[in-house]
Order: C-alpha cells, then structure tokens, then sequence
C-alpha cells in the first residue's frame, strides 16, 4: 500500500512554523502591552468584587436589609447628583487600578540561609561578650541575635557583606588584643579571602564591620597632577582621605583617592621607609617615586643593594646623578650625599646670615633612593671595607632643611640590620606585600583596621605618614621597562615618562671621580 504524502505545509514547512511562532508571540507581547491598563483595572475589579462577596458573606443575615436600603439610598443620592455616575465611574476605575496595580513583595528579613548564619555568628561571639555575673546578658546561648545585630546585609552568594553590633559596655574595647580576638573571629566566621574593615565606637559599644572592594590594579605610572614637594605613594579607598585624583585606569579616565607624601623643608615626615617580601613592590614604589621626583626637577641617586638591575633604565638620564650597585660604589655615593648634605647646610646658613636667599643649588631637591641596603652593607663589612650606612645618618639627621629626601627599602628578613638612624627618622612608613598584623603594626606603630589577605596583588600595602591613620596602599604599576615579562602597556608607559639621555655620569663630574656607567640597554 502506497504512503500518502505528508501535507506540505507539514513537510517543508519548518521554517515557516518557527516564523509563525514568533509572530504569534510577538502579537501576544504587543497586545499584552496595549492592554495592560485594561488587564490591571481588570484585576483590580476582580479584587474588589471578591472583597465585596467576602464582606457580604460576614454579614449577619439580621443585618443585610438595611445594608441593601444604606447601599440603595448612596447609589440614588449618586445618580441625582450632577456628573455623579461619571464620578462614581472614576472612583470606580482609580480603585480598580490601585488594587490591581503590580505588587513586589518586599523583603522583611533574613532568608533561613541568613538568619542561620547569623545566629551562627551570635552564638560564636558569646564566650567574647558576656560574663557570668551578667543579670540580663546581651549575648547568651540559645538568646536572640536581632537584639545584638542591629543592621546586617548579605551578597547574593549569601556571605555577609555588612554588620552592625552591639556590645555589653564591660567590653574591654579599649584593649587592643581584645578588639583583635573579636575581628579575628568575624574574619573568619564571615568568609576568609576578603578584607573587611573594622570601626569601633567605645563611646557607643558599637561595632561596624564592612567588607571593602579591591583597590584598583590597572593604574599605570603617568604624569599624576601634582606639586613641587607632593609624591604620590599609591592610591586608597574614597572614605581615607579627601582629595582625588584624575587618572588614566587601563585608557580609561576617573577619579581616584590618592595618597599623597609631601617633602621637603615643610615637610613633617621627609624621609621614608618601605618594607616588604621578594616580589611585594618595593622596586615599583621606588622607581615610581624616582619618576615623579625627576619630572619635578629633581637630583637622585639610586644604590641597588639587590643587584637585579631593574634600575638600570634610570642610568645616564637626565638628573641621575647615579646607579650603584657594588659596595664600594655606593659607599662613594653616600659619602658624597653626606657631605653634599653638608654643603647645603653651611650655604644656607651662610646666606640667611647675609641676609640674602639661600643659593639656587642648595634649593634643588636631592632623592636619596636605597633598594636593600642591608646586602651591601654586609658585603662591605665581609671585604673588610666601611659601612656604607653609616654615612647615611647625615642625609637623615640634616636632610629636611637641605632639601635631601631619603627613601629605604628593605626587606622584613633584614630589618633588624637596619641602622637605628634609619628607624628614628623615617617617620612615613609603607608595608606591601602579604604580611601578620603583628608585623604591618611592628613597622607602622599601629595594627591596620582591615585584616590583611594571604593573597594580594604586587603593590598592595599599607601606609602610614607619621602620627596619621593607616590607609590601604595600591602602588601604581611601575614595572622595569626592560623586563618582558611585565605588561607591556605598563613597560611603554614608564619608557615614555623617562628623561633624556645624557652623556657622561653626573656624579662623577661632581665628585670629581670616575664612577662607571651601566651599559645602555635597547
């Protein structure tokens, strides 16, 4: 028996049913459109027709005649009234579309997820606040946490993002290992990875956790707006600090929240001290100062106790005055800072007493850049030669009034070798890389209101100018423009803020000494 053949429409009709079932649903999304007034006053209808039914229904039956003669005499009143049914209608209409306008439930609290998690936390945080002899304790086991957890918020992963608490006032908030047991606790029981920043308020035993975002990664070095005196270290949270920046963020313009350490003979805090691991940033924070320093007009030395050569694109430019990297280099170079130093001083003083202003080269900025200086102090020592840190104390001691600013990176393993000169005047301090509280609080003089990651980006830090608060630090990438296997974007940004080329080393013009030069690099 022969199979009849299919319809056509049927066999070869398969694009043409799709493209029917798009028109049909665009035809049901338009009408759907067009008639949402009526489809809402429609609903609202429905919803007040029931209300009535179900009003009706409650009625007592005793009660229902005179309801029907009440509702009779206020439908003739309406009718006798002029434009009385057309206002009716109206009213009618407004309260049919008030009922049945679109209602999005709100929420009134904590999902089951949530309120466990909190419930987690109170109960974590009980042996912390509360003691026996508390008649009424705030916090308890198996008590109520909304009473101690006045203001929480939540990601949409669940994890708490925002949480406000109260505690008893016999809380020794006052105690700093007390404050570091309870945010060491939070930190954990909220989600280790993120950095959650801690304000206590003893005055109203209230504590406000908060979790920060990530400080911005793709700021490059740039001619960053500026003064004469003014460096910038990094770039912090909005809430830090007052002022804000324009900068290019990966070719993109914003606004962002810098810090900023001033120098020079005004300056309270002129010298600095940057620590951290291998890998941390110190040699970006080093060169990125060294950049802005230049482009100021300003003289600088570098000594790489390290010997990496990662300074090597700064030699035989325009205001280096040199690059040293042995040890009997650089105790040349710091000899002739300190006397340098020296210099300055005497000529000043020699031109306040005459009454006339102090000689333009003493009033020309000198940078002073130290990259591990502990390695070739012990090389030194080891060949039997001086210390080259020792000529350091000079520039420290007498560098502010000169116009002399000094700038020490090193390493946490080699700080006990550090001079005590070194600690005592340089008072602003910067931490980077992955570091314990204990050891941010041990070089800052004071723990950070955040707890440090494990994991953090080259240049991500702390930093504290003087007698100030502690800010979070994002050093602006400043990679060695000869090392290709940074970001290249980053290498032509730094290629193109570099000075020009001069010939001849200028330090060794000064000195009077030969002082040999880095060979030039493509």
């Amino acid at each position: 028996m022969a199979r009849r053949p299919l319809p056509r429409i049927l066999s070869s009709g398969t694009t043409s049913l799709a493209r029917g079932r798009d028109f049909a649903r665009t035809a049901a999304d338009s009408a759907t459109d067009v008639l949402h007034p009526l489809l809402v006053i429609g609903r609202g209808l429905r919803i007040l027709a029931a209300a009535g039914r179900r009003r009706w229904s409650e009625t007592p039956k005793d009660k229902r005649g005179p309801a029907l003669f009440l509702g009779a005499a206020c439908v003739l009143v309406v009718a006798l009234v002029p434009y009385g049914p057309l206002l009716a209608l109206i009213t009618l209409m407004a309260a049919a579309a008030w009922r049945g306008r679109d209602r999005t439930p709100v929420k009134t609290g904590p999902s089951d997820a949530e309120a466990e998690r909190l419930g987690s936390l109170y109960e974590a945080l009980v042996p912390y606040f509360s003691i026996p002899e508390d008649p009424s304790p705030l916090f308890a086991h198996g008590g109520e946490w909304d009473k101690a957890f006045s203001g929480y918020e939540f990601d949409g992963a669940g994890r708490l993002t925002r949480l406000h608490i109260r505690y008893p006032a016999y809380f020794t908030d006052g105690e700093a290992s007390s404050r570091a047991r309870i945010e060491a606790l939070l930190h954990a029981k909220s989600g280790r990875g993120r950095e959650y920043r801690f304000d206590w308020d003893e005055e109203g035993n209230q504590l406000d956790l908060s979790v920060l975002a990530a400080l911005p990664t793709g700021i490059a070095a740039q001619p960053f707006v500026t003064s004469p005196g003014e460096s910038v270290l990094g770039f912090t949270d909005s809430a830090s600090v007052q002022r804000t920046l324009p900068v290019l963020e990966d070719e993109q313009p914003r606004d962002v929240p810098p810090v900023i350490w001033r120098t020079g003979p005004r300056s309270t805090e002129p010298h600095l001290l940057a620590v951290g691991q291998p890998g941390s940033g110190t040699s970006t924070l080093l060169r990125s100062l060294a950049l802005q320093a230049l482009r100021h007009g300003a003289d600088v030395l570098i000594v790489d106790g390290g010997g990496s050569g990662e300074y090597a694109c700064l030699t035989g430019r325009v205001g280096v005055l040199a690059v040293e990297c042995g040890p009997v280099g650089a105790v040349a170079t710091l000899e002739w800072a300190a006397q340098e130093t020296e210099r300055r001083l005497i000529a000043t003083h020699r031109a306040r007493e005459a009454g006339r202003p102090a000689p333009e080269d003493t009033r020309r900025p000198l940078w002073i850049l130290l990259d591990q200086p502990s390695v070739l102090a012990h090389l030194a020592v080891a060949e039997g030669g001086p210390d080259p840190m020792a000529h350091l104390q000079v520039p420290l001691r007498h560098g502010r009034p000169a116009h002399v600013t000094v700038v020490v990176a090193e390493q946490f393993d080699h700080l006990e070798l550090l001079h005590d000169a070194v600690w005592q005047h340089t008072r602003a301090r910067i931490v980077l890389g992955p570091a314990a509280i204990q050891q941010i609080t041990d070089v800052l003089g004071l723990p950070p209101h955040t707890t440090p990651t494990s994991q953090v980006p080259p240049g991500r830090g702390y930093a504290r100018l003087g007698t100030g608060a502690v800010h979070r630090l994002q050093v602006p990438a400043t990679p060695d423009p000869y090392d290709e296997g940074t970001h290249a974007g980053y290498r032509q940004a730094v290629l193109e803020l570099l000075p020009e080329r001069q010939p001849g080393p200028a330090l060794a013009k000064a000195v009077g000494a030969a002082v040999p030069a880095a060979p030039e690099r493509p």
